[in-house]
């Protein structure tokens, strides 16, 4: 299962959804589904700007913990 730890990333740089969505070209919405887990998929090209914008690294917003209840 993927986490999406970007609401703590944000919070650590003091940078509002807004903000980092005006930086990124994305819109508010589509951020807030992502930082919330409600998506399914992120393209390379917006994760590419969200780590640019928050001098972060992939591993910093997303954490891969595995289900053991899926088999």
């Amino acid at each position: 299962m993927i986490i999406v730890r970007l609401d703590r990333v944000m919070a650590d740089r003091k940078m509002s959804l807004r903000q980092l969505a005006a930086q990124v070209n994305v819109s508010e919405v589509n951020l807030s589904k992502l930082k919330n887990g409600k998506v399914k998929a992120i393209r390379f090209e917006t994760l590419n700007a969200i780590c640019t914008v928050l001098r972060c690294q992939p591993r910093d917003i997303l954490e891969f913990v595995y289900d053991l209840e899926r088999k």
